[in-house]
């Protein structure tokens, strides 16, 4: 028989990748979403394959008839402007949905898999940043509703593996980009490509000195997939760590769209992370990932996406 995954957050971003990955490797896929930020055009293109969709919110008990062999719980609103828009549903998902996420793991005696965040080390004072960084967050700042959210279903996570026994993973995902990305997402890439392809002007946050290191979605799958089948239950971070400065970044997609946008400049967002890169020293040594894909082949694959999506 399959082996079966349930997926929660499946019609997002990243848990629609997730799922056409885990479904060419041969497993049965569940994807549980509640369609607040996911969107089912995200995986309409999987339901004549091994995969069953259930329209649920993950902040209430989660029922799956049949045996689970996996939960990755992937469900939270994951941009700025969601969860500044869904501050309460962003906690909810990280405290209550992990729960019931962790309570489904241990009813079928699964294997949990959790999205966390670099977000987890905040505004970091420690850089590039290790898994045993414990970070600097504001709580009571307007990201705080996603960057503790995060730390809790951390914290929650861990306590099911002491506590009951489960075998738990955490991984820390680091700034990812690439198909399927909503074109009104706020984030980086989806922002620039949608600006550029308009011709209108790339607005850069602050003056554009502030750091962030970017994934492509594919790369990151697979250091996922990878975790998921290691042996290891300690956080692991996830991320590429070419480091680059947002007006960098801005000027890249500029050039690959062929635009003729021109750089303004907007205020800095509260609480913005000065500096952003992932230390994988740990993914290198114990999964034998890192990223492949370079920024201009991933931007171009994103790009071609974005043009079929920007009038």
């Amino acid at each position: 028989m399959k082996q079966r995954i349930v997926i929660t957050g499946a019609a997002g971003f990243i848990g629609s990748h997730l799922s056409e990955a885990l479904l060419d490797r041969g497993y049965q896929v569940i994807g549980v979403d509640n369609l607040l930020t996911g969107d089912v055009a995200n995986i309409a293109h999987l339901y004549n394959r091994d995969f069953t969709f259930v329209k649920h919110d993950v902040t209430n008990y989660i029922y799956i008839d049949g045996p689970v062999d996996f939960v990755l719980h992937w469900a939270s609103p994951a941009s700025p402007i969601d969860y500044l828009e869904l501050p309460i549903q962003t906690l909810k998902v990280g405290a209550l949905g992990t729960h019931k996420a962790l309570g489904l793991a241990k009813a079928k005696g699964a294997r949990f898999v959790l999205a966390s965040t670099s977000e987890v080390y905040g505004d970091p004072l420690e850089h590039p940043q290790k898994e045993s960084y414990w970070g600097n967050v504001n709580p009571i700042g307007p990201r705080g509703v996603y960057d503790e959210a995060k730390r809790f279903a951390e914290a929650m996570t861990v306590a099911y593996r002491r506590y009951h026994g489960l075998d738990t993973k955490i991984v820390r995902i680091f700034n990812t980009y690439g198909p399927r990305m909503r074109v009104n997402d706020g984030r980086a890439v989806p922002a620039f490509i949608s600006q550029a392809l308009r011709s209108e002007d790339v607005t850069v946050f602050g003056d554009g000195t502030q750091t962030r290191s970017f994934t492509y979605i594919s790369d990151l799958v697979d250091g996922i997939i990878r975790l998921m089948l290691s042996t290891m239950n300690d956080p692991i971070n996830i991320g590429n760590p070419r480091e680059m400065t947002i007006e960098q970044i801005a000027r890249a997609i500029i050039q690959a769209t062929g635009s003729t946008s021109h750089i303004v400049h907007g205020p800095l967002p509260t609480d913005d992370p000065k500096v952003r890169q992932p230390d994988i020293t740990r993914a290198r040594t114990l999964l034998g990932w890192e990223p492949k894909v370079s920024l201009e082949e991933g931007l171009v694959r994103t790009i071609q996406y974005f043009k079929e999506k920007v009038g």
